[in-house]
C-alpha cells in the first residue's frame, strides 16, 4: 500500500499538471455564477472570527459541484483547457524520497513543542537533496513550533486538517540581524525574530499541501507591538532570502505576528491559490511581500489582512539604495484583496532599489480604506515605473487611487534628503468602482514631479462631490473615459506624458 507521504507526492505533480485546467474553470465559474460578492462575504466573515485555525467550510459541496460544472463546460465547448500563464512558470515534479514528521517524533497535539522534530527531519532530508530532492509530509493535527529553516530540493506538504502553530512563547524564536537593504529592524533599530519558517541561499523549494493552514497566533504579538513592549521586529510567517525557483501554494496562512508571505531578493517565485486572513485590526499584517525579487508570479489567491493586502518593496532609503536590488517583473492574476487600514495593492513606500515592470490584470479589492496606492517619499531615491493595472473592480473604499510623495518614515537620521525618487509611467485602465469616497488623491514630489501618470476606461461610483473627487498636485499625465472627470493635470496636453500613455494604451488594448 502507498504510504501518506509518498501520496503526497504524486499529489503535488497531479496538483500541478491540472492547475491551468483548474484557473480557467475559477474564471468561467465566477463570470458565470456571479460569485465575486459571494467570495467576498465568504473572505470577510472568516477573517472576522481568527479564533478558527481553517477556513470556515462554507458550502463546499455546491462550490465543488460548480467548479466540475464549469470544468465541463469548458471541456466541452472547446475541447481543451487553455488559459494565459505567468510566462515564467515552471513544471514541477515529485520528490522521489517521502518522509512524515511523525517520523521524528512530532506530536499533533497543539501543546508539544515540536520544532526539533522539524529541524531533525529537516536535517535527515538534506542527505537527498543531490538525489532529485526530498519532501517533508505534515499530517491532519496541530503541529506546535518555534521557527525552523527549510533547505535546497524540498518539499514541505500540509495534509488537509494539518495546522502549522507558531509558538507564542518569544524564545522559540530566534533574534537574528536586519536585512542589509532595511539596515534595522523595520519597526525598531536592531535585530529581528526569524521568520517561522525560512531559508537563505534556497534554489527548488516548495511550499505546499492540500488546504493545510500555518498559523502564527499572532495575537499576542499584535498585543506586545500595539503597547510598545517589543525589543526586537516581530518575525514574519514565512521569508525566503536570497533563493531561487520558489513555489507556494494551495495552503492557508493565518494570523501572523507580521507579514505573511516575504520572498526577499529571490528569482522565479510563484505564490499560487493561497488564502491570507487576519483580522482587521491587526497591526500591519500585510498579506504577500515580494521585496528586492524578480520574476514574481501571484495568481488566484484571496487575501484580507489588517494593513496592505500584497505590496511591494525594494529596500529602506541609504541601505536600500546601497543594496540596489530592484522587484521586478511581477506579475499579478485574479486577486481578491482586502487591505482593512492600508490598500489591496500597495507598491512601497520601502522601494530605494526600484520597483518596475508589473502588470496586474483581474483584481478585485473590497473593503480597504485604499484600492491602489503607490507610496514614496523624499530620501528614498529609486524609482516606481512601467507599472499596468488592467481590469479592477473596486468596492467599499475610501480612495481608489492614492499616488503619494509624501508617505512614510525613515530607519535614521543618515538618509539623503536629496535621493529624489522616480515615478513615471503608471498606467490604470479598466476599472469600475462603487461605494468609493474619493476617486484619486495624486500627490507627487515638487523637486521631482510624478510623470506619466495614464488612465483610461475608468468609471467610480464616488460618495463625495464629484468635483471633489479628484486631489492632484505635482504630478503630469493623461486621461481618456474616466469619471468622475479628473484632476487638470490629468487631462493636461502635456506632449511626453499624452503621448506615452496613449501609446501604451494601444499596446496593451488586448491585455
Amino acid at each position: 500500500m502507498m504510504s501518506a507521504a509518498r501520496l503526497a507526492s504524486l499529489q503535488v505533480w497531479v496538483t500541478l499538471k491540472e492547475e491551468q485546467t483548474r484557473e480557467h474553470s475559477f474564471h468561467l465559474l465566477r463570470s458565470s455564477h456571479g460569485i465575486d460578492n459571494e467570495l467576498a462575504t465568504i473572505t470577510a466573515a472568516n477573517e472576522s472570527d481568527s479564533t478558527h485555525s481553517l477556513p470556515l467550510p462554507v458550502d463546499l459541496v455546491q462550490v465543488s459541484f460548480l467548479l466540475l460544472l464549469a470544468l465541463s463546460i469548458v471541456v466541452e465547448a472547446k475541447g481543451e483547457v487553455t488559459d494565459s500563464k505567468c510566462k515564467f512558470k515552471t513544471g514541477l515534479e515529485p520528490r522521489p524520497h517521502s518522509v512524515s514528521i511523525l517520523e521524528f517524533g512530532a506530536v499533533g497535539d497543539g501543546k508539544t513543542l515540536n520544532t526539533i522534530a522539524f529541524q531533525n527531519a529537516i536535517f535527515y532530508l538534506n542527505s537527498f537533496a543531490d538525489k532529485g530532492g526530498a519532501q517533508l509530509y505534515v499530517p491532519p493535527g496541530k503541529w506546535l513550533t518555534g521557527n525552523f529553516n527549510l533547505i535546497s530540493h524540498l518539499t514541505l506538504f500540509l495534509e488537509k486538517g494539518a495546522v502549522i502553530l507558531g509558538s507564542q512563547d518569544p524564545s522559540h524564536w530566534e533574534v537574528i540581524e536586519p536585512l542589509p537593504s532595511y539596515g534595522r529592524g523595520v519597526e525598531l533599530p536592531g535585530g529581528r525574530y526569524r521568520s517561522l519558517i525560512t531559508g537563505h541561499n534556497l534554489t527548488d523549494v516548495v511550499i505546499t499541501g492540500d488546504n493545510g493552514t500555518i498559523d502564527g497566533q499572532g495575537s499576542v504579538w499584535w498585543q506586545w507591538f500595539n503597547s510598545h513592549s517589543l525589543n526586537y521586529s516581530r518575525p514574519n510567517l514565512v521569508e525566503l532570502i536570497s533563493s531561487s525557483d520558489v513555489v507556494v501554494s494551495n495552503l492557508t496562512f493565518i494570523n501572523s505576528p507580521s507579514w505573511n508571505i516575504h520572498p526577499v531578493y529571490c528569482s522565479h517565485v510563484q505564490l499560487l491559490n493561497i488564502t491570507v486572513r487576519a483580522p482587521s485590526d491587526s497591526p500591519f499584517t500585510d498579506g504577500i511581500v515580494p521585496d528586492s525579487s524578480d520574476d514574481v508570479c501571484i495568481e488566484n489567491c484571496t487575501i484580507s489582512v489588517g494593513h496592505d493586502a500584497i505590496a511591494l518593496k525594494s529596500g529602506w532609503d541609504e541601505y536600500g539604495i546601497t543594496y540596489n536590488r530592484p522587484t521586478k517583473n511581477v506579475q499579478i492574476r485574479r486577486v481578491y484583496l482586502k487591505g482593512s487600514l492600508g490598500a489591496g495593492l500597495a507598491l512601497g513606500s520601502e522601494m530605494s532599489g526600484g520597483i518596475s515592470n508589473v502588470h496586474a490584470n483581474h483584481l478585485y479589492i473590497f473593503d480597504s480604506f485604499t484600492g491602489i496606492e503607490l507610496k514614496t517619499t523624499k530620501g528614498r531615491g529609486g524609482y516606481i515605473k512601467d507599472i499596468l493595472m488592467t481590469n479592477v473592480k473596486i468596492e467599499n473604499v475610501n480612495t481608489a487611487l492614492r499616488v503619494n510623495g509624501h508617505f512614510g518614515s525613515h530607519p535614521d537620521d543618515n538618509f539623503d534628503p536629496s535621493a529624489l525618487p522616480v515615478v513615471d509611467s503608471i498606467t490604470l485602465k479598466n476599472v469600475t468602482g462603487k461605494n468609493i469616497v474619493t476617486a484619486g488623491n495624486l500627490t507627487g514630489i515638487q523637486e521631482s514631479p510624478f510623470t506619466s501618470i495614464c488612465l483610461s476606461n475608468i468609471s467610480l461610483s464616488v460618495t463625495s462631490e464629484p468635483s471633489n473627487s479628484w486631489v492632484c498636485s505635482n504630478i503630469f499625465g493623461s486621461s481618456q473615459s474616466v469619471f468622475p472627470e479628473p484632476c487638470p493635470d490629468l487631462k493636461s496636453l502635456y506632449l511626453s506624458s499624452s503621448s506615452t500613455c496613449f501609446s501604451y494604451f494601444r499596446g496593451h488594448a488586448a491585455v
